[in-house]
């Protein structure tokens, strides 16, 4: 093999495309994306199977398997509670997860990467909406530093790959996503799945639904070392520790902020866009995947409480953090390329309910 050198073909339906992550709530949307639309010639692992943090184990599978496509939607997540918690962790895992990928679709001859970001990416101050060219203008959000620093580190590899060996890497930047596969563990998850089985959970509550109560503990871990107290404490107090009180949510922040939040099926269906339309040249290696519109968290909060059915009060715990006040990316590249994510959020946040309540 001759390194570097990049084997010429266009995407087809047989080409060999490796999806990275393919268990995750991205990657698992991708993956059904790609096998619906007819791609027959997909490869995933397991970390089990493949620990991409491993040079060693990463540089012997794409030498064996050698694909055409590599998409990257492989990465440490998690909300502000477990980017404070771990920051060590969160930017050693990303940083060689991210490395070890784009190294070697470069050694082994990759046609493309996609590489997926995530708009945490993007300095504490910078105006918003936030466009491409403000990424390392200014510090990153404390909260989320460690994860922000490895994702930023990943789309100026891709940058400079392609900027010295000729390569087509592109990054793609979500905002805040859900979907199938979400984190529902109330210690870790992000907003919507939290915010979701909260509601979910207290709606039971309300109704006296013991049982139900149960069986959704059986089926998704608490966190905040609860699970392990699950057999021998009262459930109103288990609930009381996650913000659930009889005829009472608590949520925190005060839900000034706004967020994006976006479906991952239309992450999925962008990926898909991109691989198959869009070279790295075309968006200057990367761009935003956003609406260009955003919602106050208020307002998330009302939306889930209405599709869930929970009927008691909503408080606002104003001594914990609201993370920062605004994060809505810009879309004017975006829109230059013809594609637009095409699911509204409060359709999507109803299918998500469905999804959790088929678990």
């Amino acid at each position: 093999m001759s390194v570097g050198k990049r084997r010429i073909m266009d995407l087809n339906k047989d080409s060999k495309i490796y999806i990275a992550g393919h268990r995750g709530m991205v990657g698992s949307a991708i993956l059904r994306k790609f096998q619906k639309e007819g791609y027959s010639n997909l490869i995933y692992k397991t970390s089990s199977e493949l620990d991409l943090i491993r040079q060693n184990e990463v540089e012997n599978f794409f030498e064996r398997e050698k694909p055409d496509f590599v998409i990257n939607a492989a990465a440490k997540v998690g909300g502000i509670v477990a980017n404070n918690t771990y920051p060590a962790e969160f930017i050693y895992q990303n940083l060689m997860i991210s490395t070890n990928l784009i190294h070697s679709c470069y050694l082994f001859g990759v046609k493309k990467l996609i590489n997926l970001g995530s708009s945490c990416i993007y300095p504490k101050n910078a105006p918003n909406p936030l466009k491409e060219e403000y990424l390392l203008s200014s510090e990153f959000e404390k909260t989320n530093e460690a994860y922000a620093l490895s994702k930023a580190t990943a789309i100026k590899l891709c940058e400079f790959y392609n900027r010295e060996y000729g390569t087509n890497y592109i990054s793609l930047m979500p905002p805040n996503l859900f979907g199938e596969n979400d984190n529902f563990n109330m210690q870790t998850a992000h907003l919507l799945p939290m915010l979701l089985r909260r509601f979910h959970l207290a709606k039971l509550y309300e109704n006296n639904d013991i049982d139900g109560i149960k069986n959704d503990f059986s089926k998704n871990p608490l966190g905040w070392n609860l699970d392990e107290k699950i057999s021998n404490t009262p459930i109103s107090e288990l609930l009381k520790k996650i913000g659930i009180e009889k005829g009472k949510v608590t949520v925190w922040g005060d839900g000034s902020v706004y967020r994006e939040l976006m479906y991952s099926n239309d992450v999925a269906d962008a990926c898909l866009y991109f691989l198959k339309n869009i070279d790295a040249k075309d968006i200057n290696n990367f761009v935003n995947i956003t609406s260009g519109k955003d919602i106050q968290v208020k307002n998330i909060v009302q939306i889930v409480k209405n599709i869930v059915g929970y009927q008691g009060e909503i408080v606002y715990d104003k001594t914990k953090p609201n993370g920062v006040q605004r994060k809505l990316m810009d879309a004017t590249r975006l829109n230059s390329l013809d594609w637009k994510p095409k699911i509204s959020l409060e359709s999507a946040i109803e299918d998500f309910y469905k999804i959790y309540l088929s678990l």
